[in-house]
């Protein structure tokens, strides 16, 4: 029986990281929050640091793999990164897909 560990160190500075990694974790546990890492990195390529990088790829992948369900997921971690960040601006900016409104949480749009 194979084990993989899921065992990720966020960079102190990279708070969007962080702030997936934990509202991941905090709606699906532990495990799923890796089964959902792993799935992004073998279907996609995409590896946990390089998330916040290609947000596009993230969305798509996470998408695809919670269908109608990552939406909620989404808005989750916008919320968290707002409030993490102290940001009063509002995540439901008319218009931009969640992709866009973490680029521009996070200063990469």
């Amino acid at each position: 029986m194979e084990v993989h560990a899921c065992v990720h160190v966020a960079k102190a500075e990279d708070k969007a990281s962080k702030v997936i990694d934990q509202v991941l974790t905090q709606v699906f546990g532990e495990k799923a929050a890796c089964l959902i890492y792993r799935y992004l990195e073998r279907n996609y390529s995409l590896k946990r640091d390089d998330i916040v990088n290609k947000i596009d790829v993230f969305a798509k992948g996470l998408e695809e793999f919670l269908s109608s369900g990552a939406s909620v997921v989404e808005q989750k971690i916008l919320d968290d990164l707002q409030r993490s960040s102290g940001s009063v601006r509002g995540s439901e900016d008319a218009g931009f897909e969640f992709a866009d409104r973490m680029k521009l949480l996070t200063g990469k749009a």
